[in-house]
């Protein structure tokens, strides 16, 4: 049992969050922002610190203190050089930084990173391991070790398996864009890994999925304390009856790494109608795998959800890890079953012939069968998963990490 005066030690008064971005613009910053205005909402006092803007509207509705220095993010940055210096060593950022966690008291806040690789760069890493207040550190991918933050071959468009900055690693050009850009994202996690103290000094890292955990734990501290700390999923929506429906869908980027137009041509051999809900670089590469796919482009969140009601399946080929995609799991909450591959982090939300199919290999002739199965799916309730990525248990895990974080150290 505790006592008064730990107990006193442990009480959370402020969090910290640190976050490339003020505005939600996928899951990562979303995350943080939710998490944000959960911790608001449990009368936690909590600081929002950013790269980049714009300030997110709820921040300030709820009188979230806003830390945004309106800073470029690596791609908008109009100047190529400064975008190159700053990526790899963001000083001012870390000032700015240092300056908020100054004002705070150790014994009552922690901080909770969400990354760094947009716009805050290895600089901010200095900072957290000096400071006196404990930091969290999320992993939303796995820039803490590989240099494309994916272990994925993008060339060769499969899981990489080499050493991050072994010889393997920094001869083999796996960027999706040129080599030199492989050579510099390889110095800022040289960078990172050194000046930046990350992963070394970070006592704390919460992983988002097992398959995530798998992959980065050779690459950590013995000493870290690793997390077990799912994202936060809101359902979406009433249940659906899939087996009314006859569209599989798939929602998001169409990038190469996102296996779309391996859907494409496992929809066109299956003979099954294909709607992509999204926009992006492998638009051209769908329709001439399958001129009858629909591409809708990018739709607002209601008409995801739309799309999601019309859904046979939802399916989710990408061919890499992944960390937690958040469409299966939304589909799921619905009652829509999810394909998915064997390697990525989606299967550990789905249950193979129960609520969705597993296939073992990133072929058409795998996924074709997998759409096919998918048809004897019966409807299906997800309890668990739905509790396990509520908001409310998501708070509740939060607040016991930090004050796991804050209990004095045994001896």
């Amino acid at each position: 049992m505790k006592n008064a005066d730990d107990t006193n030690h442990m009480q959370i008064r402020r969090v910290v969050i640190v976050s490339d971005f003020a505005d939600i613009n996928g899951g990562q910053a979303k995350v943080a922002i939710d998490s944000a205005l959960l911790l608001a909402d449990a009368g936690i006092k909590v600081t929002f610190f950013a790269a980049t803007g714009p300030v997110h509207p709820l921040l300030n509705a709820t009188g979230i203190e806003t830390v945004c220095l309106d800073q470029h993010t690596l791609l908008d940055n109009p100047s190529r050089v400064n975008a190159m210096l700053t990526g790899l060593w963001n000083a001012s950022a870390a000032r700015a930084l240092a300056d908020t966690l100054g004002a705070c008291d150790p014994a009552h806040t922690v901080i909770h990173c969400h990354g760094w690789a947009k716009a805050l760069s290895p600089s901010i890493g200095r900072v957290l391991g000096a400071s006196p207040i404990p930091t969290l550190y999320t992993m939303h991918e796995y820039f803490l070790a590989c240099p494309n933050g994916g272990f994925f071959d993008f060339r060769k468009q499969e899981i990489c398996h080499r050493s991050p900055l072994s010889a393997a690693c920094l001869s083999t050009n796996c960027d999706a864009r040129h080599p030199s850009h492989k050579a510099w994202r390889s110095l800022r996690t040289l960078i990172a890994n050194t000046l930046g103290r990350m992963p070394g000094k970070l006592e704390h890292i919460a992983y988002i999925s097992e398959t995530q955990r798998a992959a980065m734990a050779p690459y950590l501290p013995a000493s870290t304390r690793l997390h077990a700390l799912p994202n936060p999923v809101a359902t979406g929506g009433e249940k659906v009856d899939a087996s009314r429906n006859s569209e599989y869908v798939f929602i998001g980027r169409l990038a190469p790494e996102k296996g779309c137009t391996l859907f494409a041509r496992a929809a066109r051999k299956a003979n099954i109608p294909a709607i992509f809900v999204g926009d992006g670089p492998e638009a051209d590469n769908i329709r001439a795998a399958n001129p009858d796919a629909v591409i809708t482009g990018w739709v607002s969140p209601e008409q995801v959800q739309h799309h999601i009601s019309r859904a046979r399946a939802v399916v989710f080929p990408s061919l890499w890890y992944e960390g937690q995609p958040l469409v299966p799991i939304e589909a799921l909450l619905r009652g829509v079953p999810v394909i998915c591959g064997s390697w990525c982090a989606a299967s550990e939300s789905v249950s193979h012939g129960t609520n969705g199919v597993i296939f073992d290999a990133p072929t058409v002739d795998a996924l074709t069968q997998a759409l096919l199965d998918v048809t004897r799916i019966p409807a299906f309730e997800t309890p668990e998963l739905a509790e396990l990525v509520s908001p409310r248990n998501h708070v509740a895990r939060l607040l016991e990490i930090y004050r796991e974080m804050l209990a004095p150290t045994p001896g």
